[in-house]
C-alpha cells in the first residue's frame, strides 16, 4: 500500500450544528478563552489584517512552505461557513495567498481564514468588507503550486491543534479553537463568564469594582506590607 501520509484528502467532515455554533455568537474571544482556562487562544503571532468577527467550523489545510495547491482544492469542498485553517510550516517569507483568493473567498460565502504564515496584498486585504483575514506577516512573494498536503485532518496552527470540525472563534484580539466535544460546555461556562462581567461593569460604574479578594490572597502569599 502506497504511503498516503502528506498525500491525503479527506472531502468531508462532521461539522457542528448552526445551533450549537450561534451560541458563541457576540462572545469575546477573552471570555470564551477564560471559559477554557486560558489556555484556547493561538499565539500573537497570529493576528487579524481584516478586523471582522470571525465564527464557524474550521475547514483545514496542511500546505508545505510557500505553496498553496492544496489551498486551491480545498477552496472547490469547503461548504458556506467554513473557516479555512492553514498549517503552512509557517510560511512567512512566501505568501500563501492574496487578494485575489479572498475576494473568491467572499464570493464563496466562506466564514474566513487563518494562515500559519504570510498573506499578499495585505492593504487590498484589508479594504474588503466582511472577510475576517488571519496571518503572521506578509510578503509580496507569491506561493507554488507543486503540493503535497492535506486537506480535512489535524493540524498544528498558532501553537493550537486544530481538527476539522472545530469551532473557531475570532476578533480583534487573536483567534480561539473551541473542539467540537466540548463546545455546549464551553458555551454555558462562556456566557457565565459575560454575565460576571457585566456584574463587575455595573460595580465599575456605580461603585468601585469588588476586591474584597485581594487582601486574604496577600496574607496567604505571607506579603510583607510595611
Amino acid at each position: 500500500m502506497a504511503n498516503s501520509v502528506n498525500k491525503r484528502i479527506r472531502t468531508d467532515f462532521k461539522r457542528p450544528e448552526a445551533e450549537l455554533i450561534g451560541k458563541f455568537k457576540g462572545i469575546p474571544a477573552a471570555n470564551i478563552d477564560d471559559a477554557m482556562q486560558r489556555m484556547a487562544s493561538m499565539n500573537s503571532r497570529i493576528r487579524p489584517f481584516a478586523k471582522h468577527e470571525m465564527l464557524g467550523p474550521a475547514f483545514t489545510v496542511k500546505v508545505p512552505y510557500g505553496d498553496n495547491l492544496m489551498l486551491h482544492k480545498a477552496m472547490s469542498l469547503a461548504k458556506p461557513g467554513d473557516i479555512l485553517v492553514i498549517q503552512c510550516e509557517e510560511s512567512t517569507e512566501r505568501a500563501i495567498f492574496g487578494g485575489l483568493m479572498v475576494r473568491e473567498m467572499l464570493g464563496l460565502g466562506l466564514g474566513g481564514i487563518v494562515v500559519d504564515g504570510a498573506i499578499r496584498d495585505a492593504d487590498e486585504i484589508a479594504r474588503i468588507a466582511d472577510f475576517p483575514v488571519y496571518a503572521t506577516s506578509t510578503s509580496p512573494n507569491g506561493p507554488y503550486k507543486n503540493g503535497p498536503g492535506e486537506i480535512n485532518y489535524p493540524v498544528s496552527v498558532g501553537g493550537q491543534v486544530v481538527c476539522p470540525g472545530d469551532i473557531i472563534c475570532g476578533d480583534g484580539d487573536d483567534v480561539i479553537v473551541i473542539p467540537q466535544d466540548v463546545a455546549e460546555d464551553v458555551a454555558a461556562a462562556a456566557q457565565q463568564v459575560v454575565a460576571k462581567e457585566e456584574v463587575m461593569l455595573d460595580q465599575i460604574v456605580n461603585s468601585h469594582l469588588d476586591r474584597s479578594w485581594v487582601d486574604p490572597k496577600l496574607d496567604e502569599l505571607k506579603v510583607e506590607i510595611n
